[in-house]
């Protein structure tokens, strides 16, 4: 018989060794399930879908891990998208170059999240309550830039790009940028002293400031990154349903924040990788249009969401718990180095 702490647990554990991988079998185990019991979700045309709905979120979950991982949140993203996109839409009408306008959309959302990074970085102000805050600031003004009207009257070369897909595919092409700068965030929290210096915040801001990193600095210029990424979501979210809205983006705050933990980030900080964030990304998306493919009630999708964001902040906690039971188990059953008919 094997030693307690080695059977099949410990074995279980050892293939599953972190939540990222875990996450990733889930994912497989969903689509494989779903193949199987949901008409039409090994479409091509759904997948095709399905990635048009996971570049706004992801794109935003990109800076808001690295925003996590510090210890902070930002709750004001998807209002800094509706506002981008009001803004856009009045800017359009007023004759601007469009060109132009979404430059200026993208400088303001970099001015929103610089708005946040100031009180937060500046003041220290918690971010919870910031980002509350602006939340509601930044959904009410995009309503008195644009009220109840939806600017519509895009040129068609911008708006049918935006799902334009790549040829012989049903992939759309803005996955590409996508993928380029999931693989910037990813070097840069992975492998450069910026992410060693993020990681550090997480753990303890008092000891990453002893130890030279500027952790006001920092934290500043990721909430400025995070508004201009936000913003440039409102961008593609207005030209993909060709519709510039004060109310677009509503609640997809809920959806990024619960990827993000889903994906394995600690809500503490100091813990998560990128690679865990995209598998949680694609897991929520997955199980949410595969749902509604199926008919499943929009009350029932608020529900798994709400669900998910639970299962995101206890998960990986309560997992890691186990993973270091059944370690410390296996080396108390372990032979000492040294000992006689070791």
């Amino acid at each position: 018989m094997a030693p307690e702490g080695t059977g099949r647990p410990a074995r279980w554990f050892a293939a599953f060794g972190t939540w990222d991988v875990l996450v990733i079998v889930v994912l497989a185990l969903v689509v494989v399930a779903s193949s199987v019991l949901v008409e039409g979700f090994a479409s091509a045309r759904f997948w095709g879908f399905l990635l048009l709905d996971i570049v706004p979120i992801a794109l935003i979950a990109l800076p808001m891990t690295l925003i996590v991982i510090t210890g902070e949140i930002d709750l004001s993203v998807a209002s800094v998208l509706g506002l981008s996109s009001a803004v856009l839409g009045q800017l359009w009408v007023t004759g601007l170059p469009l060109p132009l306008v979404l430059l200026l959309v993208v400088l303001l959302g970099a001015v929103l999240g610089a708005v946040n990074g100031l009180f937060i970085a500046g003041f220290g102000l918690p971010s919870l309550a910031v980002t509350i805050g602006t939340l509601a600031l930044y959904r009410g003004l995009a309503y008195v830039v644009l009220g109840d009207r939806a600017v519509a009257d895009f040129p068609i070369g911008w708006t049918s790009n935006s799902i334009e897909v790549l040829p012989g595919t049903t992939v759309p092409w803005v996955v590409l940028p996508l993928a380029l700068l999931a693989v910037g965030f990813g070097v840069v929290l992975h492998y450069t002293p910026i992410g060693r210096g993020l990681y550090a915040m997480g753990n303890n801001d008092q000891a990453a400031t002893f130890s030279g990193i500027a952790v006001a600095r920092t934290k500043f210029w990721l909430y400025v990154v995070t508004g201009a990424v936000a913003a440039l979501a409102g961008v593609f979210w207005t030209m993909r349903y060709a519709s510039a809205r004060a109310d677009n983006g509503s609640g997809l705050e809920l959806s990024v924040v619960a990827a993000v933990l889903l994906g394995g980030v600690s809500i503490f900080g100091g813990r998560g990788s990128l690679v865990g964030v995209l598998a949680g990304v694609l897991l929520l998306m997955t199980l949410r249009n595969a749902l509604q493919l199926a008919d499943v009630p929009a009350d029932t999708l608020t529900v798994v969401t709400g669900a998910l964001l639970i299962i995101s902040v206890v998960g990986p906690n309560l997992f890691g718990m186990l993973r270091d039971r059944t370690r410390r188990r296996r080396s108390a059953v372990s032979p000492v180095a040294g000992a006689p008919g070791a």
